[in-house]
C-alpha cells in the first residue's frame, strides 16, 4: 500500500500561559484555566520527551518528519475549561485562548487547524464566541469538555451553543481529559485514573448525546468523541441495546431518542456513522480496532497522534506503520482512518 498523505485529527498545544495572558482583559491572573486533576497530578511523571512545549515551527517540524499533511490541534491545560465556576472569567479565558492560538500557531502555517473554546457557562456568549471563532479566524468548530460542565453535554441549557453549530455545519469535538468526580477522585494512582478517565468521561457524554436526541435536533452538526481509545464504543452499543429494551424514560414532548421501526440503539448509531455525523478518534494500533471496524465499519475512526503529550516522533511513527502493516483492515479501512475520515469530520478542503 502506497503511505496515504495523514491527516491527524488530535494534536496539541502546550499554552505558553504569559502569552496568552496578553490576551487577557487584565494581566495580573493566577492561571487561566483550572487544573485538570487537582488530586493526583502532583504525584506521578511523565516519560522522558513527553509533553514538550512544541511552536508552530516545532508542529511543522514533526508533520514532516512523520508525513503528515496537516493536524487539527486541541488545548492541554485547557481540556478543563468546563471546571470555571465564573462566567466572565470563562469568558474571558475561552476568548483569550482563541485568540492566542490563532496568533501563536493558525495564523503562521495553513497545516494547523484549531477548535475553539467556548463558555457553556454562558451559551448566549458561548455561541457568539464559536460563530467568532469560525466565521473570522477559521476554526474548524469547539471543543467541549468530556467532564467538569455544570450539567450533562445534552442540557437544554447548551443548546444555543448547538443551534449556532447547526447553522454554521461546522464540528463538535468532546475530548477526553479531565477525571475528577468520576469515581476515582480516592484512587490512588494516575496511572489507571488516565487510562480510565478519558473513555469514562466520553461514554456518559456519548449517552447524553444519543438518549437525548441530539443528533436529531441539530443534524448539521458533526460529533467527534476523541482520546479515550475506541473499545469503549462497543461496550455502549452493546449496554444501550440491552438496557433500552427494558426501560423506557417519560418524554411528553417527544424530544428524546426516537428509535425507526425494529431499530435498535445500536443500528441507530450505525446510522449516524454512515451519514457522516459522528467520529471517533483512534491513537493507531488500538487492539480493538479491527474489531470496532467490523462492527460499525471504518467511516467513524480517525487517527489522532496526540503529540506532543505522551509521544515522539519515534513512538508515532511506530504506531503509524502499525496500522499501515495491520492485517485486519483494508486499504480504504486505513485510507479511511488515516484521512479521509478526519479530512470529512472538521470539513477540511483537498
Amino acid at each position: 500500500m502506497d503511505r496515504v498523505s495523514i491527516i491527524d485529527g488530535d494534536g496539541h498545544v502546550l499554552e505558553d500561559l504569559p502569552a496568552l495572558a496578553k490576551f487577557l482583559p487584565f494581566e495580573s491572573f493566577r492561571a487561566a484555566f483550572p487544573p485538570l486533576d487537582h488530586l493526583h497530578t502532583q504525584g506521578h511523571r511523565t516519560a522522558p520527551g513527553s509533553f514538550r512545549a512544541v511552536n508552530a515551527n516545532g508542529w511543522v517540524e514533526f508533520m514532516d518528519d512523520i508525513g503528515i499533511e496537516r493536524a487539527v490541534v486541541y488545548p492541554t491545560v485547557g481540556l478543563s475549561y468546563g471546571q470555571i465556576v465564573n462566567p466572565q472569567w470563562a469568558i474571558a479565558a475561552t476568548r483569550a485562548y482563541n485568540n492566542w492560538l490563532h496568533d501563536a500557531f493558525l495564523s503562521k502555517t495553513p497545516r494547523l487547524k484549531g477548535m475553539a473554546l467556548v463558555p457553556l457557562q454562558d451559551p448566549t456568549v458561548g455561541a457568539e464566541e464559536l460563530r467568532r471563532a469560525v466565521a473570522e479566524l477559521g476554526y474548524c468548530g469547539a471543543m467541549l469538555p468530556s467532564n467538569g460542565l455544570a450539567d450533562h453535554i445534552a442540557s437544554r441549557a447548551y443548546w444555543p451553543v448547538y443551534d449556532e453549530a447547526n447553522r454554521l455545519g461546522c464540528a463538535v469535538g468532546i475530548h477526553g481529559g479531565c477525571h475528577n468526580n468520576l469515581g476515582m477522585d480516592h484512587l490512588n494512582l494516575f496511572a489507571p485514573i488516565h487510562a480510565l478517565g478519558h473513555p469514562f468521561g466520553l461514554m456518559v457524554c456519548f449517552a447524553s448525546v444519543v438518549f437525548n436526541g441530539l443528533f436529531d435536533r441539530f443534524p448539521n452538526v458533526r460529533w467527534g468523541f476523541l482520546e479515550g481509545g475506541v473499545g469503549w464504543l462497543s461496550m455502549c452499543l452493546e449496554r444501550f441495546d440491552r438496557s433500552s429494551e427494558t426501560f423506557f424514560d417519560y418524554d411528553p414532548e417527544g424530544q428524546l431518542l426516537k428509535l425507526e421501526p425494529g431499530e435498535r440503539v445500536s443500528d441507530y448509531v450505525r446510522r449516524q456513522i454512515k451519514s457522516g455525523r459522528l467520529f471517533v478518534g483512534c491513537e493507531g494500533p488500538e487492539a480493538t480496532l479491527a474489531d470496532a471496524v467490523r462492527l460499525i465499519g471504518s467511516e467513524a475512526f480517525l487517527f489522532s497522534s496526540d503529540f506532543p503529550h505522551e509521544v515522539d516522533n519515534a513512538y508515532c511513527k511506530g504506531e503509524i506503520d502499525e496500522l499501515l502493516e495491520h492485517d485486519g483492515l483494508t486499504d480504504a479501512d486505513k485510507h479511511a482512518i488515516l484521512r479521509g475520515n478526519a479530512q470529512r469530520f472538521y470539513g477540511l478542503s483537498d
